[in-house]
């Protein structure tokens, strides 16, 4: 099925590098594809097509004797930039997979790479069984490379790359899934195609049900070493699909709250905070869930070294209420309107963090009209119970040196009594 790639978006933004970071060999190549594709042209089209490529003037004659050698001629005249520029115009108005597969390449000399072992890592998740259980093999790789305009490996009988592989996975049977993969160069192609792969084959008509979750999940955890995650990105028909993004750096904080939560709690609060963070892109609604459970753990362990009580039951507007007595952080301990003002904020904070929970974590059932959280979502909720946990754990730490001494930690209490 061709659509098993398209519509799905990558959010995988990278600016163009300059023509001076572009290595010479790349640019040499990207002058022969350019000059193959040109040469495509109809011998008394391509005069015209070079002039709108910005490209040196030249005769129809001189066309005919050789269309390549025309091109070619004119594009080691102009500069690299102008070279990546004409083929950006014509790779825009007709398809040459070759001539944008380098272009790609191109673009993604400034970003993260994925590394050829994590490539040969994800390659050897197929060995031994198919790319695709829903349709052929061989649909789901035309759907990615135009394999019947593609030359075979030299050396062959074939005409086409797709006339290769069907001899050897399907007359012959010779050739292994990784022999296919390494063929198609999934060692060197582009990120972008690598992504658009790696949707594919996670997609809902090429695996379902647990093998589909499954093989994302592998693919997730080979991903993230070189600084990518193949997260979630929806449904249709009630099948999850993924798409391939950057890891999330996180926020400038993250640090500075990393710091302060394992000094107050390096086991559980810490733990809390760090699963919250590394969930915020790849489950959203996940990151909810243990952002509003970090409040309430911190809430909880801080009464708890108050020596004040609380109840199973107490949900975190309940402990906020109570923690804020202890600390006086109620707005109604401050006689200046803007502490009082920021104070206010910080319990709507709290209790807007109860609320979104509530409407968009993993700790309810979703029900066929509940909005999906966004890993913006997730940021904003995750970002927030971090910042209200520091301010807490700091506002605590100032209590306490202003007492007479320090109080030991313990384990909270529920009730009173320590829990178990």
């Amino acid at each position: 099925m061709g659509v098993i790639a398209r519509g799905v978006s990558f959010d995988m933004t990278s600016r163009h590098p300059t023509p001076l970071a572009i290595p010479p060999a790349m640019v040499k190549e990207l002058r022969h594809l350019l000059a193959s594709a040109i040469s495509d042209a109809k011998a008394y089209d391509v005069p015209g097509l070079c002039r709108r490529l910005n490209l040196a003037d030249g005769d129809e004659q001189e066309a005919f004797s050789s269309k390549y050698k025309y091109a070619q001629k004119r594009l080691v005249e102009v500069s690299a930039e102008q070279v990546v520029a004409s083929a950006r115009e014509l790779a825009a108005e007709e398809q040459h997979f070759e001539l944008a597969e380098q272009l790609a390449k191109i673009d993604e000399l400034t970003g993260p790479a994925v590394t050829t072992l994590t490539r040969r890592r994800l390659i050897a998740l197929f060995e031994g069984r198919p790319l695709a259980r829903e349709i052929d093999d061989m649909e789901l790789i035309r759907s990615l490379w135009p394999v019947a305009s593609l030359r075979p490996p030299h050396p062959s009988d074939e005409a086409t790359l797709e006339d290769y592989l069907h001899r050897h996975t399907i007359r012959n049977d010779d050739l292994t899934q990784r022999d296919v993969l390494e063929t198609l160069g999934l060692l060197s192609c582009s990120r972008a195609q690598l992504f658009k792969f790696l949707a594919a084959v996670t997609a809902p008509d090429a695996f379902s049900g647990a093998e589909q979750v499954e093989l994302a999940e592998k693919i997730d955890g080979l991903l993230r070493h070189d600084g990518y995650t193949l997260a979630l990105a929806g449904r249709i028909s009630g099948s999850p699909f993924y798409a391939v993004r950057s890891t999330p750096t996180g926020s400038p904080a993250d640090a500075s709250i990393s710091a302060t939560l394992a000094a107050f709690d390096p086991t559980q609060v810490h733990a809390r905070w760090t699963m919250a963070m590394e969930r915020r892109a790849s489950e959203p609604a996940g990151a909810i869930t243990l952002a509003r459970t970090l409040l309430e753990d911190v809430c909880k362990w801080i009464l708890d070294q108050a020596g004040e009580t609380w109840q199973e039951a107490d949900d975190l507007p309940v402990l906020y209420r109570k923690l804020a007595k202890v600390l006086k952080l109620a707005p109604d301990d401050h006689t200046e309107q803007v502490f009082k003002q920021i104070l206010g904020s910080c319990q709507s904070v709290v209790e807007s963090l109860g609320a979104l929970r509530n409407k968009l974590s993993d700790a309810h059932s979703s029900g066929p009209k509940r909005a999906r959280p966004q890993p913006r979502h997730a940021e904003l909720a995750v970002n927030l119970a971090g910042a209200m946990a520091t301010f807490l754990v700091a506002t605590w730490e100032e209590r306490k040196s202003d007492a007479s001494g320090p109080t030991t930690p313990a384990s909270p209490r529920m009730g009173g009594k320590k829990r178990e």
